[in-house]
């Protein structure tokens, strides 16, 4: 009995596999008889629409009419930022919409057959045109099918690799904001013939690829008709403002903090000692490296009347430099007075000596460095007049001994007091050393203060 009922068993479920299968082999050929079916009435469609159909003129039935065609834009992509020449780089995607008269039909009689999509060089198509148009060839659109609806209406998505022309202000570079208009509008029909619509208030950036030096703000759209000096009827056009913010972190790093290191090493030249021979060399190492730093922002900049940010920056420390080393070169020549130089002015010992030295914390009088006094030799005398006179006169000696004494003593306070000269002249020196170098330092820390708070 098991043997038997297991067996019914297997013929049942063979029944069903068959039958499952022969109903998925139903369903694959309904569909393949629609598709059929489909095909056919397209081709049909295709003939009853196209027979007296040109793509030549405007798809109105009455001439005076405006035929209404709406734009949306879609940035996709920032390719390129030329400032030097002003040329914007993007890829978009652009859709225009507008009803044709002459390709309606009812689709209970083409098997329910609402749309269809045919070459776009088929039907009449808008002459819509970027008008700050930067392209040498003007082919950097695609054609693509459009898709044709059953009342009428000519939906047709276009990739497009645009070139426009945009003015770049660098004054603020590198921490600069940019707007770039893209103007759209027919070339050829006026707003009596076509007028434009936007589909939204602003394009979309819902695909929008992040760019690595720019970061999009914006796009609103705005359309515009203007009257131009040939012709008396208004053109519409619709303009996209593209609204940039340029990401400053990279020629913050290569640019801005090397330039503000080196400018730091311009004040130390100050605190090295005049003897050591490198405090002029040093400023004009300094001088050397910035220009190379401002060649490099010149070579990336359009050339303009207006400054950018970092040159100026590049300016206002090559002229610290610059002063530096003047300045430098003017103090070595006060610490190399001489002896015979004239004494401190009263006004620089009070001033400088005293009140300048306790700012600037010089306490050292600076003495360390003299030379050592001047040996002459003692003139001598003889009183050897002859084998005769053997007795000394010692009145004679004693008043030669005193002038010798006095010549001396003269001479260690002539060396004294040029030696004090000296000393003071290096104090002065090494005071107006560390007042500069302050100085110089507050600049440049305030400088670089300010450069980078326009990037906050």
């Amino acid at each position: 009995m098991q043997k038997s009922q297991t067996g019914q068993a297997k013929k049942k479920k063979k029944k069903k596999c068959t039958y499952a299968s022969h109903s998925i082999s139903l369903k694959y050929l309904v569909l393949e008889i629609c598709r059929a079916a489909h095909g056919r009435f397209a081709q049909k469609l295709m003939k009853d629409l196209f027979t007296n159909y040109t793509n030549a003129l405007r798809p109105v039935e009455d001439t005076d009419h405006i035929i209404n065609v709406t734009l949306q834009v879609t940035l996709s992509q920032i390719i390129d930022m030329d400032e030097r020449n002003q040329i914007l780089t993007t890829y978009l995607w652009v859709r225009q919409v507008w009803m044709d008269a002459f390709l309606t039909w009812k689709k209970e009689d083409y098997d329910g057959l609402d749309t269809i999509r045919i070459p776009s060089s088929y039907v009449w198509r808008p002459d819509i045109v970027l008008y700050n148009s930067a392209d040498d060839e003007f082919s950097s659109s695609m054609e693509t099918n459009v898709v044709l609806r059953n009342d009428g209406q000519v939906m047709w998505d276009q990739p497009a690799i645009t070139k426009s022309s945009c003015s770049v202000d660098v004054a603020f570079f590198p921490f600069d904001l940019q707007q770039c208009n893209l103007t759209f509008g027919s070339w050829t029909h006026n707003g009596n013939q076509m007028d434009l619509f936007n589909a939204l208030d602003s394009a979309d950036l819902a695909d929008f690829v992040p760019n690595v030096e720019w970061e999009v703000l914006g796009m609103p759209a705005k359309k515009n008709v203007i009257v131009y000096g040939c012709c008396s009827e208004p053109y519409p056009d619709i303009t996209f403002s593209l609204h940039l913010k340029r990401r400053a972190s990279f020629y913050i790093f290569n640019l801005l903090i090397p330039c503000m290191m080196i400018s730091f090493l311009a004040p130390l030249g100050f605190y090295l000692p005049a003897d050591s021979g490198e405090k002029v060399s040093l400023g004009v190492t300094v001088l050397l490296a910035l220009t190379v730093f401002q060649l490099l922002v010149a070579e990336s900049m359009p050339p303009s009347e207006s400054v950018p940010l970092i040159g100026k920056y590049y300016i206002a420390t090559m002229t610290m430099v610059t002063a530096s080393t003047a300045l430098t070169i003017f103090i070595m020549n006060i610490h190399h007075c001489g002896g015979e130089a004239r004494p401190v002015p009263e006004w620089a010992e009070r001033f400088i000596l005293k009140y300048l030295a306790r700012i600037c914390f010089v306490y050292e009088v600076g003495e360390n460095c003299l030379g050592g006094a001047r040996k002459e030799p003692l003139s001598q005398e003889g009183s050897d007049n002859g084998a005769g006179s053997n007795q000394p006169d010692r009145l004679e000696r004693g008043s030669e001994l005193g002038k010798n004494v006095e010549y001396i003593a003269n001479s260690y306070q002539d060396q004294r007091a040029a030696q004090l000269r000296i000393g003071e002249w290096r104090k002065v020196a090494k005071v107006m050393d560390r007042f500069f170098m302050w100085l110089f330092f507050i600049m440049a820390f305030f400088m670089s203060i300010l450069i980078l708070g326009k990037s906050v």
